[in-house]
Formats: structure tokens, sequence, C-alpha cells
């Protein structure tokens, strides 16, 4: 139960600043106009009536986003192939499991005839796609039911401050985001940098799987102790709770 609820104490503070941020922290190898896809995983909700739809697939994307980034590299000198390559180096960026170590450039699978995520998604949408997968097993997780449990401050405070050292290390958070009981936010989303607010709060901007227009934001309270959502796509302002995903054999 303590591991399924994320009910570990927050890491010890380091003297500094809430969180031990003084700075705006990014990954730095991490554009979002250009690491993430073109397409939108798209709300079913609002696409009723459209049959074949890619809608429920924000888990396979949000996921895919970090594979892609740690596993992959684009070559645009190369000359491009045709579909069926294309869908097989994807199913091999995303063979690896997220939480792995990321790869040096060299042992990275290669995508060629492309500068990189976006552009290769927008022309190869259906490859992409078809190279993703399905995305059963990704609703059925079963780390996912933690968004019925109760969490306190000190989980949540633990949740920013692992947020803020990934981001240190160059590292991509995939966070599980809701707002349950309510039935508008069950959710994931990529933070990618945090950067401090004069009110001592801090700001986390994230690629939302079903925006790829602009960044998301959510902040955190150190003082409340809890998240919020600024300006995530579709939901309403208010307190979210958020949860890492994909950091473990167990999470």
């Amino acid at each position: 139960m303590v591991v399924t609820a994320a009910c570990a104490s927050a890491p010890p503070r380091n003297g500094g600043p809430p969180l031990g941020l003084e700075h705006a922290v990014r990954a730095p190898a991490f554009s979002f106009e250009s690491d993430t896809f073109a397409f939108a995983n798209l709300i079913a909700a609002r696409h009723q009536n459209e049959p074949g739809i890619y809608a429920h697939y924000c888990f396979v994307l949000a996921r895919a986003v970090r594979q892609f980034a740690q596993f992959a590299r684009f070559d645009p000198a190369l000359p491009k192939i045709d579909h069926a390559g294309y869908v097989e180096r994807v199913k091999g960026v995303v063979a690896r499991p997220a939480r792995a170590e990321t790869l040096p450039l060299d042992d990275r699978i290669v995508i060629p005839g492309y500068v990189n995520l976006r552009g290769f998604s927008r022309d190869e949408e259906s490859a992409v796609k078809e190279g993703l997968g399905g995305r059963f097993w990704t609703w059925v997780h079963w780390t996912n039911w933690r968004v019925t449990l109760p969490v306190n401050g000190s989980q949540q405070e633990g949740v920013a401050y692992e947020i803020v050292e990934q981001l240190r290390a160059g590292r991509l958070v995939q966070l599980l985001v809701t707002n349950w009981p309510k039935p508008e936010l069950n959710h994931t989303v990529v933070a990618y940098e945090s950067r401090p607010m004069e009110d001592g709060r801090i700001e986390f901007l994230v690629w939302d799987p079903n925006n790829p227009g602009w960044p998301g934001v959510m902040t955190f309270d150190p003082t409340a102790r809890r998240f919020w959502a600024t300006k995530l796509y579709d939901t309403e302002e208010g307190p979210i709770r958020a949860f890492r995903m994909y950091y473990s054999p167990l999470l």
C-alpha cells in the first residue's frame, strides 16, 4: 500500500529555497517545438460519432516522447525509407522501458530522413501511430488506480522535489495528474521545465498529448504542499494531484 499510494515522505531539503530551487531548470536537450508529436491524442467526448479517431492514447504518447528523447536520434542526411521501415524503427524505440538510462548517441535507433520528432510524426503519421502500438495495457497498468487514493502534502511535496531533481539530471518527467473524483482529469503530461515564481510557488511547464500546439502549466504551492492546474488543456483551473509514472519496475 505504501508503494502503490506513493506515500513515501518527502526527501530532505538542502537548506536552500523551497525544494532547493533557485533558478529555472529544464531538460537541456528537449525542445517543445521539435521533440514532440505533431498530432494529438483526441478526447473522445469531443469527437462523438467520429469513427477511427486517435483517442485514449495519452499514456502511449507521453511515454513515447520520453523514449524518443532517450533512445532515438534523427539524421536528415540519410535517405528516407518506406512505411514498413519507419514502423519498425518506431517499434524499436518504444520497446525500451522509459525508466532505462539514456543511450549514447551512437547506440540509439536512427530515424533517417528527418531532423526531429515533430517533422517525422507530421509526415509519417500513420507509420508512427502503427509503430507506437496499442493502448490497452496502459489503461490497465496497475498503478493507475492511485488516482482513487488520498494523498497528503508530504507525498505531493516529494513529487515536486523529484521533478526538479530529474530535470536537473536532464530527464523528462512523466506525471499522472488527476482531480478525481471530479470526472474531468485523469491524464498524463510530461514536465520539461520548472521555474520559480516571485510568490514562492513553482511553475512546471508540461507537454500535454492532447495539445501539441503550446505548453501546459501546472503549479506547485510549497506552503499548501499541493499542485494546481494552472493552464492544462480542457481542464478547469484548480487543485490536482500528481504522481510520477514509468520510473521504476513497480511504478
